[in-house]
């Protein structure tokens, strides 16, 4: 569960707005402003190696909005593998460094007012074999927020000037974490679904919060910055509620499976590699979910219109800017 200090940090913010969606400028860029976009995150946004079985949002988000994508994410990765350690492409210790040094050799030439960063990660700090089941060190979910915040403080200090911060989605629904889970390739061994499921809704909805907080906090102070918030959460609320206004396949719709499922038996002693099925051609966009813990490539056009609206200087719904 989520540790003490944390909502005594909620406290010590609690002269600020109790979310950063009440209120705040609703189009902070320009139309034609934004030409490049340049990516961090995770499994979520990594499009090397695609979580989703066919197209990641960022390629989506760029060719809707016909802008120079430049995509740093990568799979498995935490804010830190100093605080939560994962073997994948940290933000900090890998995506940053890589991203500095391709622009210090000009393979990356962005103009910072023309250029639009995001980062949407979060989801392996909190999730099994970090947060949630207990990390190696002490890292608790403060320093995993505060770490994920420095991200903008970091590139405006290089220069950057646009940022938008994709918070973390409802991880309490997708199968994995959900209190009807099976066993997957995610996690094989016993755990309590239910606890799961309280306990990665609490780390989830704490972790926004603080993020929020902290950049309501941040935005101010950074002169000629504009400090945008997705509310990738309540976009993916929205989808899980009300699924016909997102998902348009021919087959059933579907938020609780996943178009590639693998059901693995609980037996250590075997060499399981799971029961699968796919749901194939149309019949795909009607899951909410590609596997166990990613969201599908249907779910993935819809967080690239949106963001692809942002990029464009519209008013989006599921975007508040801070500055």
């Amino acid at each position: 569960m989520v540790q003490l200090h944390t909502w005594k940090l909620l406290a010590a913010l609690g002269s600020l707005s109790t979310s950063a969606f009440a209120g705040g400028p609703s189009v902070s860029l320009r139309p034609g402003q934004i030409k490049n976009l340049v990516t961090f995150g995770d499994s979520y946004t990594d499009t090397v190696v695609v979580s989703n079985g066919g197209t990641q949002w960022p390629i989506y988000a760029a060719g809707y909005a016909h802008v120079n994508l430049f995509p740093f994410a990568r799979s498995g990765a935490t804010c830190s593998n100093n605080l939560t350690f994962r073997p994948f492409p940290s933000l900090f210790e890998s995506q940053l460094p890589t991203y500095f040094q391709e622009v210090s050799s000009k393979q990356v030439k962005v103009n910072p007012q023309q250029t639009l960063y995001t980062l949407w990660i979060g989801t392996n700090d909190v999730g099994s074999n970090a947060l949630l089941t207990g990390s190696d060190g002490e890292a608790s979910l403060v320093d995993v927020t505060k770490c994920m915040v420095n991200w903008v403080q970091t590139l405006y200090n290089s220069g950057a000037r646009n940022f938008l911060f994709q918070n973390m989605i409802p991880l309490e629904t997708v199968p994995l974490y959900s209190a009807d889970a099976w066993f997957s390739r995610y996690w094989t061994a016993q755990r309590n679904a239910t606890d799961w499921t309280v306990s990665m809704r609490e780390l989830v909805l704490s972790g926004n919060e603080l993020t929020s907080l902290m950049l309501q906090a941040l935005a101010p102070k950074l002169k000629g910055a504009h400090v945008g918030i997705f509310d990738s959460h309540g976009l993916f609320t929205d989808m899980f509620a009300h699924p016909a206004r997102y998902l348009n396949g021919t087959a059933p719709l579907n938020t609780t499976g996943a178009v590639h499922a693998c059901v693995f038996n609980l037996n250590e002693n075997t060499s399981d590699t799971g029961s699968c099925t796919d749901a194939t051609g149309s019949a795909k966009d009607s899951f909410l979910w590609f596997d166990e813990l990613h969201p599908s490539e249907q779910a993935d056009r819809i967080v690239a219109q949106n963001i692809a609206q942002v990029m464009e200087g519209r008013a989006n719904q599921w975007t508040t800017w801070l500055s």
